[in-house]
């Protein structure tokens, strides 16, 4: 009988702690990132990196940032690619319209590093 109460009060103790999860649910959200601002156009940036490049590989990628304008603004990505005789940089810049998101324009260009 002493036992089983000292089993039952240590299961109390780590199932009523505020660290651990309630539900499968909770564990998830937790391990879940929120999804940032500019995925979308980073998705963008890859597509458009892998139509210009489509016999190399996107092996890594980096947000630079944001240049915010009065009526457009640009976000701005690094792409480092693998190809079949080199590895190499790309920078993408997408310009878009503020208001509508509108693309204005993209460009890429190619780097060493």
């Amino acid at each position: 009988m002493r036992i089983l109460l000292i089993f039952i009060c240590a299961t109390l103790t780590v199932f009523s702690s505020p660290s651990y999860p309630r539900t499968l649910h909770d564990t998830a959200y937790a391990q879940q990132k929120p999804i940032p601002p500019y995925a979308k156009w980073g998705q963008l940036a890859v597509k458009e990196t892998q139509k210009k490049y489509p016999n190399a590989r996107v092996v890594d990628y980096l947000h630079i940032g944001k240049v915010i304008g009065q009526h457009t603004s640009t976000e701005k990505f690094k792409l480092w690619l693998k190809g079949t005789q080199k590895e190499f940089g790309v920078f993408v810049n997408i310009e878009f319209n503020n208001e509508t998101e509108k693309i204005i324009n993209i460009t890429l260009k190619e780097t060493p590093r």
